[in-house]
Order: structure tokens, then C-alpha cells, then sequence
């Protein structure tokens, strides 16, 4: 066989066989190649998307966390204040009522002591009575001289 016929068929098979791969083969290949060049471009943008929505979603935890401590802070200020308020009504309640449970104490040792004199003035006007009966040594008639009783106990 003749060198040059070989390398000319050789070259000729060469020049098909790149016709075809152009025509039949590489489309599709390239095809694939951009479809998933398309897609890893389009997984970088997402990332890159999701990367700015985490950062916002950050920013509004952070913003709905602080939201949250300082309600939690103006809650419990509240509660403390409501407390105290409370605290001092019970306080300035229970002063009261130890305030009219003492004056009622006053009024009735002040009743009492005035029963006791009103009592103590009669026992010393009978006691009186029996005195002068025992030293007159006759029978004194309190009815009879109930005036004079009467103005003998308010000297007392």
C-alpha cells in the first residue's frame, strides 16, 4: 500500500469523523455543558439569595429579640410597680384597721372604766348608806332620800 493513500484515507476519515462529532456529537454536548453551567450559575445566585434573606431574617430575629427583652423588661417593671402599689395599699389598709381596731379597744376600756366608776360610785353610796345606818343606828330609807344619794355619788 501507497503511504500517501493511507494518510489521505486516513486524513479523510479524520475530516468525517470530525463533521460528525461537529454535527451529531457536540450539540448535545454542549447542550449539557451550558444546561449545567445554567445550573450551577443559578445554585450560586440561590446561595447568594439565601445568604441575603438569612442575613435579613437575622436582622429580624435580632429586631423581634429585642422587641421581646424590652417587653419582657416593661412587663416586669409593671409587675414590680403593681406589686409595690399593692404592697402599700395592704400596708396603708392593715394600718387602718390597726388604727380602728386600737380606737375601738379605747372606747370600750373607756365605757368599761366608766361601768366600773358608775358600779363603784353605787357601792360606795350603799356602803355609805350602811354606814350612816349602822352609826344612826336605825333604818335609812333610800327612796327617801334618794336626792341626797344622788348628790353624794356625784361628789365622788
Amino acid at each position: 500500500m501507497n503511504l500517501n493513500a493511507t494518510l489521505f484515507a486516513q486524513f479523510v476519515v479524520f475530516i468525517l469523523l470530525a463533521i460528525f462529532t461537529a454535527k451529531v456529537v457536540w450539540p448535545p454536548l454542549m447542550k449539557a455543558l451550558d444546561e449545567r453551567a445554567q445550573k450551577i450559575a443559578d445554585g450560586l445566585a440561590a446561595a447568594d439569595r439565601s445568604k441575603q434573606e438569612m442575613v435579613a431574617v437575622e436582622r429580624h430575629v435580632q429586631i423581634e429579640l429585642s422587641k421581646a427583652r424590652e417587653e419582657t423588661q416593661r412587663r416586669l417593671n409593671e409587675a414590680e410597680s403593681n406589686a409595690n402599689r399593692l404592697a402599700d395599699e395592704i400596708k396603708t389598709s392593715a394600718e387602718n384597721q390597726a388604727a380602728q381596731i386600737i380606737a375601738q379597744a379605747k372606747a370600750e376600756a373607756e365605757a368599761e372604766a366608766l361601768r366600773i366608776r358608775e358600779k363603784l360610785r353605787n357601792d360606795v353610796a350603799s356602803l355609805a348608806v350602811k354606814g350612816a345606818e349602822q352609826i344612826l343606828k336605825r333604818e335609812v330609807d333610800a327612796s327617801a332620800h334618794e336626792a341626797i344619794l344622788k348628790r353624794l355619788a356625784d361628789e365622788l
